[in-house]
């Protein structure tokens, strides 16, 4: 899909490997952005992309999502811009889910985590974002874990996306 021409609009999609913390970037994203009163920020910001009884229950997001925050920081240069958003599923059983998401979006934020590095529903989104020449900003999630391995990770990621783009 071609890049949005408004300058004002932005489409993303997050998207990762199951509990690499898509919705959580999601929740942080939504707060920073003051979509929720002080009250409602309280009890209804932690995962609060997922509405289905049986995604809270099991703590994934079972189908893609989207909401809007409005940016109107440094970045935006005077012109805010709004930025539609699409939560993905990260388990491979809601793959489907993901694909049409994708063909809606200027591009992806890849969120791998620190640990983990990039694991199989990692590739699988990745490369259905570089054959469709989407841009791809690469977040590196749970940095803050003793077990991080942040470096590696990075490089692996960089290797996958070599990988991809050699297919």
């Amino acid at each position: 899909m071609s890049p949005s021409t408004r300058t004002d609009l932005r489409n993303v999609a997050i998207v990762a490997h199951v509990d690499h913390g898509k919705t959580t970037l999601v929740d942080a994203m939504l707060l920073q952005a003051g979509a929720f009163s002080a009250h409602e920020a309280e009890g209804v910001a932690e995962r609060a992309m997922d509405s289905g009884e049986l995604e809270r229950e099991k703590g994934i997001t079972i189908l893609a999502k989207n909401t809007a925050v409005h940016y109107a920081g440094p970045a935006a240069e005077g012109k805010p811009m709004t930025i539609n958003i699409i939560d993905t599923p990260g388990h491979a059983d809601f793959g489907g889910e993901v694909e049409p998401g994708l063909s809606m979006v200027d591009g992806i934020v890849l969120l791998v985590d620190a640990r983990e590095g990039p694991l199989p529903q990692t590739r699988f989104v990745l490369r259905k974002a570089l054959n469709a020449d989407m841009p791809v900003i690469l977040v590196v999630n749970k940095t803050d874990r003793a077990d991080a391995r942040i470096s590696e990770v990075v490089d692996d990621t960089y290797e996958l996306f070599m990988d991809l783009l050699d297919e």
